[in-house]
C-alpha cells in the first residue's frame, strides 16, 4: 500500500497504477507457483478505480472530410481508392480495421451482407450499405494486382497483404490537413458507426450485435458517449443554458 500510495504521489495515473499492480501480482503468482512464496497480502491488494474512457468518435461532416481527403490527397489514385475503401467499411459497417483488412478477394463484390470473424473467432453478419460496396468497386477498378479469390482483398504497394499501419498513416495526415484532433484515428470511425445509430434510434442489442460485442456493457459505453453529445448541444444552444 505504501507503494501504491508513493506512486500515486509521483503523479502515476490510476490506469498506469493498475497494471503495475497487475504485473507484481503476476510475479507473486508465478513466485507462489515456482517457490512456494505464498503472499496472500498481495493477491488481496485492490487497484485503484479506474473510470471508462468514453469513445471519442467523429462527427458526420469530419467522417466524410476525412475520407474524402484520404482518397485525394494519396500519391496514387488507387492506393487513394484502397484507403478510402477500409474506412468507408469502418464508418459504414462498423468494421474493425483487422476484420476489413482480413477480407478476401471471394469477397467481392461484396454481398448485402458479410460473415465477418471478430475477435475470438466469433462470427457476426453485417448488413453492407451500397456506398461501401461502391468504394470497394471504386478500388477494384483501379488496383493494379490481380485479387485471386483467396488472396487479400486490400494490398499495399508491392503486392502484399495491406500493412493496418499504412491505412493509420493515412488517416494521420488528412485529420492534421484537416485540423482534427489526434483522436481522429481508422478506429474513431467504428465509433462514430455505433453513435450514429444510436443518434438515428438505433437499438443498443442491435448494435451490440453489429459491432460483434460480447457483452452489451461494452456497446452501453455509447450511450454516455450520446448523452454528452446532447447535454453539449443542450448547452450551447438553450435560451437560458447561461443564465
Amino acid at each position: 500500500r505504501a507503494w501504491m500510495a508513493a506512486s500515486r504521489a509521483r503523479g502515476l495515473g490510476a490506469r498506469s497504477l493498475s497494471r503495475a499492480l497487475s504485473a507484481v501480482k503476476g510475479f507473486h503468482r508465478w513466485l507462489a507457483d515456482a517457490e512456494g512464496m505464498e503472499a496472500p497480502a498481495v493477491a488481496a491488494m485492490r487497484g485503484p478505480k479506474v473510470s471508462r474512457r468514453l469513445p471519442r468518435p467523429v462527427d458526420i461532416p469530419a467522417a466524410r472530410a476525412l475520407i474524402d481527403a484520404v482518397r485525394t490527397d494519396a500519391r496514387e489514385g488507387w492506393i487513394g481508392a484502397r484507403d478510402a475503401a477500409v474506412l468507408t467499411l469502418l464508418w459504414g459497417c462498423g468494421l474493425r480495421i483487422s476484420e476489413a483488412l482480413s477480407l478476401k478477394g471471394a469477397d467481392a463484390p461484396l454481398p448485402d451482407v458479410l460473415r465477418i470473424t471478430g475477435k475470438g473467432g466469433k462470427e457476426r453478419l453485417t448488413p453492407v450499405l451500397p456506398a461501401a460496396r461502391a468504394a470497394v468497386e471504386a478500388y477494384r477498378r483501379l488496383a493494379p494486382f490481380a485479387l485471386g479469390a483467396g488472396e487479400a482483398l486490400f494490398r499495399g504497394a508491392r503486392g502484399g497483404a495491406l500493412n493496418p499501419r499504412l491505412v493509420q498513416k493515412a488517416m494521420e495526415m488528412a485529420r492534421m490537413g484537416l485540423g482534427l484532433p489526434a483522436t481522429a484515428t481508422p478506429h474513431a470511425l467504428r465509433h462514430a458507426f455505433a453513435t450514429h445509430l444510436l443518434a438515428a434510434g438505433g437499438d443498443l442489442r442491435a448494435i451490440q450485435t453489429l459491432l460483434g460485442h460480447a457483452s452489451l456493457s461494452t456497446t452501453q459505453v455509447y450511450t454516455a458517449v450520446d448523452g454528452a453529445r446532447l447535454a453539449a448541444i443542450h448547452a450551447a444552444a438553450h435560451p437560458r443554458a447561461h443564465r
